[in-house]
C-alpha cells in the first residue's frame, strides 16, 4: 500500500515537474515572441506542440511566428488547426491571416469563404467591406495584369536583398549577405546576419555589391534608403542605434528609426535622427518627393489604423520637419501598408496586405489629385505574387524599375528584380453609363437627341447628342451618383439616377425612352398654364423656404427644355404660399420664390431675361380650404406651396 502511495506520489511530481518545466519553456518562448524573436520561440512552440498539448495561444502565436516571416505555407497550417479546434474563440485578425495565407498557396475560393467570415465578425472593417465590394477582384487584377516584363538579377545573394533606390547612376539596396558589417550578429527574428546598405550601378551585375562608405552600416540593421535629386542627402532606415548605443522600448524591443545623412565625397557623415522618431514605435521605409519637400514613410506611430500606415511630413527650407501626417483611409487600412515610393508625377507606390490582392504583400499604385491620394489599384501580375511583393521603385522617363518578392525560384529568401513597364497601368476607375434613345410608345430609336450626364449636386457635367443609331456613352468616376438626362423637340424629358460602383472597368447600360409631347399639336395659348400643358409633377417649396429642392429641379428642366424648343414662347412665373404666417410675410416670401425659380431657369438654361417674367401671390389664391384658422394636414398645406408657368405668348 505503501509502496503504491509511493510511486503515486512520485508520478504526481513527475507530471508536475514537466509541467511546471513546459510552463517554463513557454513562458520563454512568450518573451522571445514578444521581443520578435520568432524564431528562438517557434523551436519552442513546435516542441510543445508536436508533443501533443495544444491551446488558441500556442497556435496563434505558432501561425504568427510563420506569418511575420512571410512562411505563409506553414502560417497557414497552424491558423487552420487554430480555427479548426477553437472556431468561436478565434478573433477576426486570424480569420484575415489564414485568407491571406490561402491566397498564398492560390487556393483563393477557399481565402474568399473566409473572407466572408471576416466580414460577418467585424463588418466595420475597411478590409472587408472591400472585399464584399470587389467580389471579382481575381477579373480586376487580370485586366491590369501583363504590363511589365520582370528579369532577376545576379546581384541577389542566398541571404535576403531588397529595398533598391535609385541614386544618380546606380541603385542602393539593402542585403543580409556575408560580407558586411551584417554578418557580425544575426537577427533572433528570422536567424539572417542583419541587413546592411550596397550599392551597385544597373550594368554591374557581374561585379561584388559595395557597402555604402561612411558611418551607415552598422552592426545592426539599415535597409531601404532614400536620396534628394542631387544624391548628396539619403534618408535611411536604422534599428534604434545612436552614437553607439541600442535603445529598446518598454519591451525590450529595438524598433526601427529614420535617419538623415550628407555625403562627403564618396563617404556619408553627419548622421542625424530625424525629430518624429520614438523609442516606443517604428519609423522606417522612406521615399523623397522629387522636389525633395515630402518625405513618405511607414510607421505604426499613434493615429496608425492598422499594423503599420503610410506617413507624410513636409521637409522645411530650413531642414526642419513639420507634423507627420496619416495619409489616410483612402490609402491605409486595418492591415499593413508600407514601403511607399512616390514619382516624380506624384503617383505613389506602396505594398500593402490590406486592401484586396493576390496573397502577402501586394503593390498598388495611387494617383494624386490635389492634396489627396484616389482610390489605389492592384499593379497586378507579374510585378505581384502569391507571395510577398514589396520595395516597388520605377523610372517613369524611362519606364524601367525594381521591386523586391520572396515568390518561389529565386536566389535568397527575397531577391531584387528588374523590369520595363510595356503597358500603362489603369490608375483610374474605368466605368460608363451608356445606352440607347427610343421613342417610348414606337421603340424607334431616336438620334441627335440631348443626353446630358450631371452629378450629386446638379451640376452639368458633359452634353452629348445620340449617334444615328440612338446611342451615348459616359465616362464616369469610382462611387459616386449620377443624373441622365434625355431631351428632344417634340418630346418630353426623362431621366435616370446612376450610382458608379468601385469595379475596376464596369458599363453601366441605362436605356432612355421618351414620350412624344408635342406642343405644337396641343390646343395652347396665352393664359395657359405649361405646368399643366407639360403634365409636370407639383414643384413644391419646403416650409419658409424659397431655394429650389432637388426634385423641384427635375420639373424645372423640363419647363426650361420647353422654351428652348420653342423659342418665341414666353411665361409668367406665378409663386404662391400657404396661409401659415402673416400676409405680409407671405407675400414677401412668395415674391423670392419666384425670383429664385426664374433665376434658375435663366442661369441653368441660358433663357433670355425677357422671355420669363414673374411675381408673388402670397397667400391670396389658396387651391383648397386651408385658410387662416382653418385647421389642415401638412399634404395639404403643401398643396399651396407652388408655382405655375403661366403662357404669355
Amino acid at each position: 500500500m505503501k509502496t503504491k502511495r509511493l510511486i503515486s506520489t512520485v508520478l504526481m511530481i513527475l507530471v508536475t515537474c514537466l509541467v511546471i518545466a513546459q510552463e517554463k519553456r513557454l513562458a520563454k518562448a512568450d518573451k522571445n515572441f514578444e521581443k520578435y524573436a520568432y524564431i528562438d520561440a517557434r523551436k519552442v512552440y513546435l516542441e510543445v506542440a508536436e508533443k501533443g498539448y495544444k491551446s488558441q495561444s500556442l497556435y496563434e502565436k505558432l501561425g504568427d511566428s510563420y506569418y511575420f516571416n512571410s512562411d505563409f505555407e506553414e502560417a497557414g497550417k497552424w491558423y487552420h488547426e487554430l480555427i479548426n479546434d477553437y472556431e468561436n474563440e478565434v478573433g477576426a485578425e486570424y480569420l484575415f491571416r489564414y485568407a491571406q495565407c490561402l491566397k498564398s498557396i492560390e487556393r483563393y475560393n477557399e481565402a474568399d469563404k473566409v473572407m466572408e467570415q471576416f466580414n460577418a465578425v467585424v463588418n466595420s472593417d475597411d478590409r472587408g467591406k472591400v472585399f464584399m465590394k470587389t467580389r471579382d477582384y481575381m477579373h480586376f487584377i487580370d485586366v491590369q495584369s501583363g504590363k511589365f516584363d520582370i528579369s532577376s538579377m545576379n546581384i541577389n545573394s542566398k541571404q535576403s536583398d531588397y529595398a533598391p533606390s535609385f541614386h544618380k547612376d546606380a541603385i542602393v539596396f539593402a542585403s543580409s549577405r556575408d560580407g558586411g558589417t551584417a554578418k557580425r550578429i544575426v537577427h533572433e527574428w528570422n536567424e539572417m546576419p542583419f541587413l546592411d546598405l550596397y550599392t551597385i550601378t544597373p550594368d554591374g551585375e557581374d561585379k561584388e555589391p559595395e557597402g555604402l562608405r561612411g558611418n551607415i552600416n552598422t552592426k545592426f540593421h539599415e535597409s531601404s534608403a532614400a536620396f534628394n535629386a542631387t544624391g548628396d542627402t539619403m534618408y535611411f532606415t536604422r534599428n534604434n542605434y545612436t552614437k553607439s548605443v541600442l535603445k529598446e522600448n518598454k519591451a525590450g524591443t529595438a524598433l526601427l528609426k529614420l535617419y538623415r545623412a550628407v555625403a562627403s565625397g564618396d563617404k556619408w557623415k553627419k548622421i542625424e535622427e530625424l525629430p518624429f522618431n520614438s523609442d516606443e514605435y517604428s519609423v522606417s521605409h522612406p521615399s523623397l518627393s522629387r522636389d525633395g519637400r515630402w518625405l513618405y514613410f511607414a510607421s505604426d506611430m499613434p493615429g496608425t489604423r492598422g499594423q503599420s500606415d503610410i506617413f507624410v511630413v513636409e521637409v522645411l527650407p530650413n531642414g526642419n520637419f513639420g507634423t507627420p501626417k496619416n495619409l489616410g483611409e483612402t490609402i491605409n487600412t486595418e492591415g499593413r501598408e508600407t514601403f511607399p515610393f512616390i514619382t516624380s508625377s506624384g503617383k505613389l507606390f506602396f505594398a500593402s496586405d490590406g486592401h484586396t490582392g493576390l496573397g502577402g504583400l501586394d503593390v498598388f499604385v495611387a494617383e494624386r489629385e490635389e492634396d489627396t491620394f484616389l482610390t489605389p489599384f492592384n499593379v497586378g501580375r507579374p510585378i505581384n505574387s502569391p507571395e510577398d511583393d514589396f520595395t516597388f521603385i520605377i523610372d517613369e522617363d524611362s519606364k524601367t524599375g525594381y521591386f523586391a518578392s520572396n515568390r518561389k525560384g529565386g536566389e535568397g529568401s527575397d531577391d531584387i528584380y528588374k523590369f520595363v513597364q510595356t503597358e500603362p497601368l489603369i490608375t483610374k476607375c474605368q466605368q460608363y453609363i451608356s445606352g440607347v434613345v427610343t421613342d417610348k410608345n414606337s421603340g424607334e430609336i431616336l438620334a441627335n437627341t440631348i443626353v446630358t450626364l450631371v452629378d450629386e449636386n446638379n451640376q452639368e457635367l458633359e452634353k452629348i447628342e445620340t449617334t444615328a443609331t440612338g446611342r451615348y456613352r459616359f465616362n464616369i468616376d469610382c462611387s459616386k451618383e449620377y443624373i441622365v438626362r434625355a431631351s428632344k423637340i417634340n418630346y418630353g424629358f426623362t431621366e435616370a439616377q446612376v450610382t458608379s460602383s468601385e469595379i475596376l472597368e464596369y458599363d453601366f447600360d441605362v436605356p432612355l425612352a421618351l414620350e412624344r409631347d408635342d406642343l405644337v399639336n396641343k390646343e395652347v395659348g396665352p393664359g395657359d398654364d405649361l405646368f399643366k400643358v407639360l403634365k409636370l409633377e407639383p414643384i413644391y417649396f419646403d416650409l419658409d423656404k424659397y431655394y429650389i429642392r432637388a426634385d423641384a429641379e427635375v420639373e424645372l428642366q423640363k419647363i426650361i427644355a420647353a422654351l428652348r424648343q420653342y423659342p418665341e414662347l414666353k411665361i409668367d412665373v406665378r409663386s404662391h404660399t400657404d396661409s401659415r404666417s402673416s400676409r405680409w410675410y407671405n407675400k414677401r416670401l412668395s415674391e423670392r420664390r419666384a425670383q429664385s425659380t426664374i433665376k434658375y431657369i435663366i442661369k441653368k438654361g441660358g433663357i433670355a431675361k425677357d422671355r420669363i417674367t414673374g411675381r408673388g401671390y402670397g397667400e391670396y389664391e389658396l387651391l383648397n380650404k386651408c385658410k387662416d384658422g382653418v385647421k389642415c394636414s401638412e399634404a395639404e398645406h403643401q398643396l399651396n406651396r407652388r408655382s405655375e408657368f403661366i403662357i404669355m405668348k
